[in-house]
């Protein structure tokens, strides 16, 4: 039997919003049996994840809009439009900034899926977290991100 193309236009996917931005899973592992997932991010100005490590995901970046920092514990690179960012399996420490004034766009790829998993569950968390300390809502990220095995840092841990 042969698999059907999936086709998804620009409305489609399923839309989170994350750290002040705005991520669209394009397609998610649910719908590659696990293999891959695709997610679109808008990162807002100066914004982005603290440094973290996944040794179990490959994880690779193309820059659609803006200016964006990648950092790692080997050096840094500045991505611009049209440029590729590839981190490998491993666990290397790793985190971006947009330097832009308006929102970067990305297309992450993850292999195998599961950060888009990472992601609706972390959305769904800080949409309904309003009440909770922010001591609280600090060690339930943080255990949410050891669900899925990620490990983070602290924001200037690869300065």
């Amino acid at each position: 039997m042969k698999i059907p193309i999936t086709t998804v236009n620009e409305t489609e996917g399923h839309k989170l919003k994350i750290a002040g931005g705005n991520y669209r899973i394009i397609i998610s592992g649910k719908q590659t049996d696990g293999e891959y997932a695709v997610i679109e991010m808008s990162v807002p100005p100066g914004a982005g994840p603290n440094p973290h490590e996944h040794p179990d995901f490959a994880e690779t970046f193309f820059v659609l809009e803006g200016e964006v920092s990648f950092k790692s514990e080997l050096g840094s690179y500045v991505a611009k439009k049209n440029s590729f960012v590839n981190i490998p399996k491993g666990g290397i420490v790793h985190g971006f900034k947009n330097l832009s004034d308006k929102p970067a766009k990305l297309l992450c790829t993850v292999t195998p899926a599961g950060l888009d998993d990472l992601f609706e569950e972390m959305a769904n968390y800080l949409e309904n977290s309003s009440l909770n300390s922010e001591t609280e809502k600090k060690e339930n990220i943080d255990n949410i991100f050891k669900k899925y095995g990620q490990k983070l840092y602290s924001e200037n841990y690869l300065d």
